[in-house]
């Protein structure tokens, strides 16, 4: 039974194999097996591949189903059209198309099991690829905040120097006025005279201004400063909103990259396992001698061919046969006078018919 159902997957007849030698038997066999076990890695190689982008298991494994029987399909189809000939180079010819189908057919099936034995080093190699994405990530929402921020700080920092000067100034005049009270400077007069009492009020109405402007300058900062933490809280809900799309880059494609990034030749040799067993039927069929089933098929073949090619010469003899005939009868048929006066006849009553028909038309225009 399950020789039989490898018979079936090389694309063999079935018929013919059935007696053929135990030889032919096993060897259709072997090229069948290997038709199904390559279409069952390409079924569990696409349903990864699948998952991967879905995150789903039915949806994978259905279309990775459907996937599995697309490349069972083509690989019985290139097995069973590869017909041994007595020209090798007839043969290599005829199966270049095949093997160029096979190689893209390994290189698809291949890459999703490559992720998957690899998948650690690649889980390796996107996180690092995430991380460099949240920095740069970060660093363009800074881009757009960062101006406006500087902006703000600056204008902070020219209120609170608004805020320093005034404090220079006013303890300026504080040591004026002490110091002509002490007559160490000014005046030089000890006492609290006219000139004391002139700058001390300059001293008072400074130190007024001063508070006034602590006031003023320290509303404006508390204002601003709340301008900076809206803005730092907007950058940090931007920053969250954007890093799930980060966090989700782990597709097909990425990964796909990020296995590029491997070293190549660990990736290269399980390529060549699967090219090998992907041409290994066509191969098989190339290099073996003409055998028993070979021979079988081909004279079934001749023996269909040499039928129709009489049939076809047949019919084209039936047709040549009757169209001498015809041309014989007519040839015969012109030559009668029976026939000749009964056209004539005939003729006669419809150019009559016709002159009548003419005469009624006219007649009836001239009124």
């Amino acid at each position: 039974m399950l020789k039989q159902f490898f018979w079936m997957c090389s694309g063999a007849d079935t018929d013919i194999l059935q007696q053929s030698s135990k030889s032919e038997q096993t060897k259709f066999a072997g090229i069948g097996g290997t038709v199904f076990f390559t279409a069952v890695m390409a079924f569990i190689a696409a349903s990864y591949a699948l998952y991967t982008v879905f995150d789903n298991y039915f949806t994978a494994i259905f279309f990775g189903l459907v996937w599995g029987l697309l490349i069972f399909n083509l690989d019985r189809f290139i097995v069973s059209t590869i017909k041994k000939q007595d020209n090798k180079w007839k043969e290599v010819l005829q199966a270049t198309p095949r093997i160029i189908l096979a190689i893209i057919i390994a290189v698809v099936i291949s890459k999703p099991l490559e992720m998957k034995i690899f998948e650690k080093e690649i889980n390796q190699v996107l996180l690092e690829q995430k991380n460099d994405l949240t920095l740069a990530n970060k660093a363009q929402i800074a881009n757009q905040f960062t101006p406006e921020i500087t902006t703000i700080q600056t204008e902070i920092e020219q209120l609170k120097q608004e805020i320093a000067t005034k404090e220079t100034e006013t303890n300026a005049l504080y040591n004026t006025y002490i110091t002509e009270a002490e007559g160490t400077a000014g005046t030089k007069l000890l006492g609290k005279g006219p000139v004391y009492k002139e700058k001390r009020d300059k001293h008072d109405a400074a130190l007024a201004e001063l508070q006034q402007l602590k006031l003023d300058n320290k509303a404006k900062i508390t204002e601003k400063e709340s301008q900076i933490a809206s803005l730092t809280i907007l950058q940090k809900e931007q920053e969250t909103t954007t890093q799930p799309i980060i966090d989700g880059f782990d597709g097909l494609m990425a990964r796909i990259n990020a296995l590029n990034e491997l070293p190549w030749l660990p990736s290269f040799f399980i390529f060549l396992l699967f090219l090998a067993i992907e041409t290994s039927p066509i191969f098989s069929k190339l290099i073996a001698p003409k055998g028993e089933y070979d021979y079988k098929l081909n004279d079934i073949e001749n023996a269909v061919k040499s039928w129709v090619t009489q049939k076809e010469n047949q019919r084209a003899n039936v047709l040549k046969t009757d169209t001498t005939l015809n041309e014989a009868i007519y040839n015969d048929l012109a030559e009668e006078d029976e026939l000749y006066n009964y056209k004539k006849q005939k003729a006669r009553e419809i150019l009559q018919f016709q002159a009548d028909a003419f005469y009624k038309s006219q007649k009836k225009i001239i009124g």
